[in-house]
């Protein structure tokens, strides 16, 4: 079985680590152009439990969300995400929200970064341990595109 799963297949998964015990930490996001501030993110993230969890926006989900985007299909942006050793399982959503995701696979630990107020958190409100880690300052996928914009004119 691979780190990339459907909803099914990681409900499945991730119940036997459950039942041990093990604590089960989820994230969301695009994570479009992957950089050094998502790599520190998901490393601070995975220090809060025993699993990382990744759900990615679909391409149809961040083409609703951020105008002109995603600029790598979501395909590769979940072989990538996958292939860093501290995420453990990565899946997909349709939706602008994981918040139907988050109530099928009841995580013990929701994590998003330092631009959410823990209480605006989706999901926060099903699940005991909120966190909002704080961003790597001056990294951002966005400041990446306009840098890359800005060279070209």
């Amino acid at each position: 079985m691979g780190k990339i799963l459907d909803w099914n297949g990681l409900k499945e998964a991730i119940a036997p680590a459950k039942a041990a015990g093990s604590k089960v930490v989820f994230t969301n996001g695009c994570f479009d152009l992957l950089h050094v501030g998502h790599v520190r993110y998901l490393r601070e993230a995975k220090g809060l439990g025993d699993i990382l969890v990744v759900a990615l926006n679909t391409d149809r989900s961040v083409s609703r969300l951020k105008r002109g985007r995603p600029i790598t299909p979501e395909d590769q942006r979940a072989e990538v995400v996958a292939g860093l050793e501290m995420v453990d399982y990565v899946t997909l959503f349709d939706e602008d929200t994981p918040y139907a995701l988050i109530a099928f696979l009841t995580p013990d630990v929701l994590v998003k970064g330092g631009d959410w107020r823990k209480e605006e958190i989706v999901g926060s409100d099903i699940v005991s341990e909120t966190y909002s880690l704080p961003f790597s300052p001056g990294v951002s996928t966005t400041a990446i595109i306009e840098k890359i914009r800005s060279t070209i004119h």
